[in-house]
This record gives C-alpha cells, sequence and structure tokens, in this order.
C-alpha cells in the first residue's frame, strides 16, 4: 500500500498550474460586465499566481474568435469580435443625444488631454458652458485628471475608460489620425468629431473664426 505523500506548509500555498489560472481569469472576466484590471484580477485569485503571464496566454487563445479578450485602459474584458458586430442589431441601442458643441469638446478632450477649460476655449474658440461638462462627467465619458502646475492650478479633463470601451478603443492613442479625420471629411464638414456611434448632434449656429480646424495643435 503506498504511503501518503506528505504535503508541507509550501505545497499547501503551491500556485496552480498556468492553464489552470488562464481558466480562472476565463471565469472571473466572463461573469464580469465591467473591465477588470490586473490586480482586481490578482486579487480574487489562489496565492503565488501571475495573472499577468496567464493574460497573455489567454490573450493568444481568444485571438480570431468570436469573442475577444480586449485590453481597455489598464483593464481587460470579454467582448463580441468587431467584425460579428452586425449580428446584434437586433438588440435595441441606447441613443444618447449630445450637443454640437459637447461633441467638440469630447473631441478635444479626447486629443489634447489633460485638458483645462481655458484651452477647451481657446481650441473651439468659444466659451465652454458648465452644463456641456456636466453633461458628458454624467454620461462617464471623461473625469477630472490632476491640477496643472500653472497659476491658479485649473483641474484638468481627461476621458475615461468607459469612454474607451464605448468607441472599442484600447488607449487614446487608437484615435483616428490628422490623415484619417481629413481622409473621411470629419476637418471640413460638422460636426468635428463625425457621427459617433449612439450620439446624435443638435443644431447649432455656426462655427465662429478658429473651429474650423479643430484638432490642429
Amino acid at each position: 500500500m503506498a504511503e501518503p505523500v506528505e504535503q508541507t506548509e509550501e505545497s499547501l500555498f503551491e500556485a496552480p498550474p498556468l492553464a489552470e489560472q488562464e481558466r480562472m481569469i476565463e471565469a472571473i472576466l466572463f461573469a464580469t460586465a465591467e473591465p477588470m484590471t490586473l490586480r482586481e484580477i490578482a486579487a480574487r485569485l489562489p496565492h503565488g499566481c501571475d495573472p499577468a503571464e496567464a493574460m497573455v496566454h489567454l490573450r493568444k487563445r481568444y485571438t480570431g474568435r468570436g469573442v475577444v479578450l480586449c485590453r481597455i485602459g489598464d483593464a481587460y474584458a470579454m467582448r463580441t469580435a468587431a467584425d460579428l458586430g452586425y449580428l446584434m442589431q437586433h438588440e435595441t441601442v441606447e441613443t444618447r443625444k449630445l450637443s454640437r458643441a459637447a461633441i467638440e469638446t469630447l473631441a478635444i478632450i479626447a486629443y489634447h488631454q489633460p485638458a483645462t477649460r481655458a484651452e477647451i476655449e481657446e481650441i473651439r474658440g468659444v466659451s465652454v458652458s458648465r452644463g456641456t461638462l456636466d453633461q458628458l462627467l454624467e454620461l462617464d465619458w471623461i473625469r477630472f485628471g490632476r491640477r496643472k502646475m500653472t497659476p491658479g492650478r485649473p483641474v484638468t479633463f481627461v476621458v475615461t475608460q468607459e469612454f474607451l470601451a464605448h468607441f472599442g478603443l484600447e488607449s487614446p492613442r487608437d484615435l483616428p489620425g490628422l490623415k484619417e479625420l481629413r481622409s473621411a471629411g470629419l476637418l471640413e464638414s460638422r460636426p468635428a468629431f463625425g457621427e459617433m456611434p449612439g450620439v446624435d448632434s443638435e443644431e447649432e449656429p455656426e462655427a465662429t473664426e478658429g473651429q474650423s480646424e479643430l484638432f490642429e495643435d
């Protein structure tokens, strides 16, 4: 009769195999609606797991599948493959109505973040109402950033992880460049940021001088 294997204290806390760690992360992300950071995932895993390494292998396994493992900012989430989005068209689409001023303000923040209110107004050529910023804050598409080390220490605005997730971006670096915007006619036509998915623009007065080249530095 074989003798039972003695378990040491170290073996009791030994990390599961990498394949098992992948399964655990897969289960966590599948059951979670919001993107999760590696730190949040690690807090749910057994002691000694390496979520970063497991995530690399897991993302490779999901490459080319109907469901993909996306990186959104510094977090991860399971999402339907972008090229299969047409299969979901029967689902109800939530319409968020934004004014042209709100769309322009959002675009400026996305391309120039961190941006202060004064910088936004300088680029637009007109003042920015508190209501416009409040609307974007309420939608959770922008948030307050760090204060600038300038006189008055004004607050800055940056786009959120929710903004990146809504438009299918991993980071603000994935925003279309100036060449793409010109070829799409988004600099010569209004609104400046184009017709965003799930966003309707409202009519506003004609642009004032200095607004046409919205994305020019």
